[in-house]
């Protein structure tokens, strides 16, 4: 900002001098500001009042609908707004202040009037009028000279922005809700627009800026300054939509002063109902919020996914519902301009969850496969920790592009700029940091050379540390403060998960203790069957009638259910009370004791046969009496034989993928659950999938375990290779330094000294 307009960007915060005591601090933005635009607007229109008042009483005795009326008057005014009051601020009076202000700002256009009704001026002029100072806020505004003449729409721009900081900076409780910090703004909106420097600098030059998350349109403000500052006859087109009325009515009144198109600012959840549904844009910033859930829209997003697909904005995939982050990515690049119109460019920040939340197959991976592969992303920028007024998380800059460069195609650059920051002196909120423009500058030189850089030590202090508590004698030695960045391949951030399997052994005995429990119905209704037939059922005659009748007991059974199975719903009560139950689970012991007489209860370690086995009895059991008393009588045993699942004819074997050859036959055994593991193979798009996946078993896996297969039925849903593709972007692990530890003999000193203070301070106890 130029001194002119700081100066009378502090002349206008100033009365917030006159507000003090009678409003709190968070509330002076919601009174400055609408104040502010509303003398802005009054000067715009001094000079054409005149003859466009004129011009309104011939438009008003028309017969014609409100809509017709509006568009004449917007012609008549020549502006993308109008009033129709005779009155301005030095012409309200003293008397009746406050319905003569309410009355001229409801003589707006309707666009206008809007925003005073999304900052709810009405209700503070109420509360200024019973603190009899809204006379005394009206002469103070009408002070400031805010003629185009005298104040032009950039440098007013300029000056609306800094009240919109200042008034941030004031809420910091709220301040992250609506206003990202200036230095994120102008890293980001530099590393967006430097590819096309020479592009802006042509005469005539069009561009479309787009921001979904607009907050108070810092992002838009910053990109077309960022345009106007290369190329001052530049045209810049400002969209963007915000959920928050108040932050809305900021970012379309700084767009009314700029002389912006405000009908291309909208209200409302740009997931769940984008009202710029048919556009699309050459440049995208957007700092949405971290970690928030879309369950209130969660069938809107769904519906679409399903329904359009990839001719949706989320045809790619879903991420949990616990965060939507990735749902902003995915609209941004639906809205990126088509590459034959000249193609677009994405500047988004988000915290660290989209980088590698998700499992391959899971909808974040996905996502991040449809971005690298359709080459989508060209840088990621590692920002310092504690940036954002509400917030102390780590967080990125991602820089995406439908236009990549030749050199830059196929390739992404991290750069870790963790440590390019300076301590603020006062905090705001949370943020204690900022990055200077020397720190900016040197990320976009990064950037714009798009070459690996070694890390390399910046000339920055070291960070205050705590003086509390004990200080060790030997102090950790400091972290040095660095700068790095890192040039991949797309392919580099994307693996195979292969399901390892190992075989299922098992052994089986029908000894008294394995077969008693069969008694008892299966969970969830063993426990309570056991505890009844314990307190209630030890006397119970198995060949007597009243086996399993509970009629006598029945309350004080519910009662010990509700103190100590409360999960238990009504039917399974029932069901435990019922004798036909209790017969049922008999009959099945009594089966299983059958067997057990003709089988005997010795151990056997090859379950292969237990089906013959029980099959020789000549007991015939049903498939649910079968199914539990085999779970019953067998268990997981290692040193058992493995289960056969099944024996394949004319199938020759594969032991990578779990067809063994056994005595001449091709033989598949089941699986164990619980002995099931994944292994990640890095994707190498220049070998057979195949070949690859057999090659990282054979050297990662077997010599672990000899056993051991591949999962071969699991296959990628896209090109059907053994193994599901995941993609992540392990940020972090790629710029992580080792630092030894201390030397033990060190460590040993000091605990050493530490126990002789101790105990020093024992004996003066004891003495």
């Amino acid at each position: 900002m130029s001194q002119s307009t700081n100066n009378l960007a502090s002349y206008i915060w100033s009365l917030a001098d006159l507000l003090r005591g009678d409003f709190k601090q968070s509330q002076y933005g919601r009174i400055i500001l609408p104040f502010t635009l509303l003398r802005r607007l009054e000067c715009v229109l001094q000079a054409s009042k005149a003859m466009f008042l004129e011009e309104a009483a011939r438009v008003d005795k028309m017969d014609l609908p409100e809509e017709a009326k509006d568009k004449l008057l917007l012609r008549a005014s020549g502006l993308s707004f109008y009033n129709t009051s005779k009155m301005d601020l030095s012409t309200l009076g003293a008397n009746g202040i406050k319905d003569n202000l309410e009355s001229y700002i409801q003589s707006f256009s309707k666009d206008a009037r809007e925003i005073f009704e999304h900052f709810k001026f009405g209700e503070f002029l109420v509360q200024l009028d019973d603190a009899n100072l809204l006379y005394k806020a009206v002469q103070q505004v009408k002070g400031a000279d805010l003629r185009p003449e005298v104040v032009s729409n950039h440098d007013m721009g300029l000056v609306f922005e800094e009240l919109i900081r200042r008034f941030a900076e004031g809420s910091n409780e709220t301040a992250g809700e609506h206003f990202t910090p200036r230095d994120i703004v102008d890293l980001t909106t530099s590393l967006v627009f430097m590819e096309d420097d020479d592009a802006l600098t042509r005469e005539g030059i069009i561009r479309t800026i787009y921001d979904p998350t607009a907050g108070t349109g810092g992002f838009l403000s910053a990109g077309m300054e960022y345009v106007l500052s290369l190329n001052n006859d530049a045209v810049m087109r400002a969209f963007g939509q915000e959920l928050n009325p108040e932050s809305y009515a900021i970012c379309k009144a700084d767009m009314l002063i700029k002389g912006q198109e405000v009908q291309n600012i909208k209200l409302g959840n740009t997931l769940s109902n984008d009202q710029l549904a048919t556009e699309s844009f050459d440049y995208m910033l957007a700092n949405p919020p971290f970690g928030v859930d879309w369950k209130k829209i969660e069938k809107d997003i769904k519906d679409e996914h399903s329904i359009k697909g990839h001719d949706g904005r989320f045809g790619p995939g879903l991420p949990r519902v616990s965060d939507g982050s990735l749902l902003f990515l995915l609209h941004l690049i639906s809205k990126l301009r088509d590459t034959d119109k000249g193609g677009g460019r994405i500047g988004i920040i988000l915290n660290g969850s989209p980088l590698f939340t998700g499992g391959a197959g899971s909808g974040e991976s996905e996502i991040r496969r449809y971005i690298l592969e359709s080459d989508l992303l060209e840088a990621i920028v590692g920002l310092p920790t504690d940036m954002f007024y509400n917030t102390g998380i780590a967080t990125y800059v991602w820089v995406l592009t439908n236009k990549k460069d030749p050199d830059r195609k196929g390739r992404v650059q991290l750069i870790n700029g963790t440590d390019l920051y300076g301590k603020m002196q006062k905090s705001l909120g949370s943020k204690r940091k900022r990055m200077g423009e020397d720190d900016i500058r040197t990320i976009t030189r990064c950037f714009g050379a798009f070459e690996p850089v070694a890390a390399q030590r910046l000339d920055k202090p070291e960070d205050a540390k705590s003086n509390r508590g004990r200080q060790s004698a030997t102090p950790k030695t400091a972290t040095p403060k660095t700068f790095a960045a890192k040039v991949f391949q797309t392919h580099e951030f994307g693996y195979r998960r292969l399901t390892i399997e190992r075989p299922l052994r098992e052994s089986y005995q029908f000894n008294d203790d394995r077969i008693a429990p069969l008694r008892f119905a299966p969970r969830p209704l063993h426990a309570i069957m056991q505890w009844i037939y314990d307190t209630y059922g030890t006397g119970w005659d198995e060949d007597g009638t009243d086996y399993g009748v509970l009629a006598a007991h029945e309350v004080e059974i519910r009662t010990h259910i509700k103190a100590e199975f409360p999960e238990l719903k009504e039917k399974q009560i029932k069901d435990a009370l019922d004798p036909k139950t209790w017969a049922a689970q008999l009959a099945i012991l009594q089966q299983a004791r059958a067997v057990q007489a003709k089988i005997g209860t010795d151990q056997h370690d090859d379950t292969n046969g237990y089906d013959a086995a029980v099959k020789a009895t000549g007991i015939k059991l049903d498939a649910a009496a079968k199914k539990q008393i085999t779970a019953a009588v067998s268990w997981k045993n290692p040193k058992a034989k493995k289960v056969i699942k099944k024996i394949h004819k004319n199938t020759p074997p594969d032991e990578y993928f779990g067809l063994f050859d056994v005595d001449g036959q091709t033989v598949e055994y089941k699986p164990d659950g619980d002995l099931r593991d994944n292994e990640n193979v890095p994707l190498d798009p220049a070998s057979n999938t195949t070949a690859t996946v057999v090659e990282y078993f054979q050297a990662e896996v077997l010599p672990h375990v000899k056993d051991a297969w591949i999962d071969g039925s699991k296959r990628d849903a896209i090109d059907g290779e053994v193994g599901i593709v995941g993609y992540e972007i392990p940020f972090n692990r790629h710029f992580y330094t080792y630092v030894p530890p201390r030397d033990l003999t060190e460590i040993d000193a000091d605990l050493d000294k530490v126990s002789a203070e101790i105990m020093a301070l024992l004996q003066e106890v004891h003495s």
